[in-house]
């Protein structure tokens, strides 16, 4: 078993995709047309080519008040890996992401939350050398 395919629910994909790919600085992978909206999907250039990311349309009012229970509750829909995550923080503010906070070391590792532009709240964190 494998993980291949993970989602995030997004307001507008168009807008999405232009955060992941122009500001998080991930690459488009497919983007088919369904209807009114695409499956619509990014990769990581530093990660594995097979694992996507699905900028999913919220399609249904159920998705709408998941996504906002998520917000309002502070969680992140997903979580990132970086290398170090200073330098990964400046890098996106300097482009006008919001952060919640500042990094924070949390035992383990060090994370911060940011805004996608999209209705979400995604983690970034650097796991602490030994």
């Amino acid at each position: 078993m494998q993980i291949k395919l993970n989602s995030v629910l997004v307001e507008d994909q168009e807008k999405a995709l232009v955060f992941y790919t122009e500001v998080l600085g991930f690459q488009k992978r497919q983007d088919i047309p369904m209807g009114e909206d695409r499956w619509l999907t990014v990769i990581s250039p530093e990660g594995h080519p097979d694992v996507e990311l699905l900028l999913e349309p919220l399609g249904f009012e159920p998705a709408v008040v998941y996504q906002k229970a998520l917000y309002g509750a502070g969680i992140p829909a997903t979580a990132f890996a970086v290398d170090d995550i200073g330098t990964e923080y400046r890098r996106l503010i300097d482009a006008g992401v919001v952060f919640k906070g500042e990094p924070t070391e949390t035992g383990t590792s060090i994370m911060a939350t940011f805004e996608d532009g999209c209705g979400n709240l995604i983690l970034i964190y650097e796991e602490e050398k030994p």
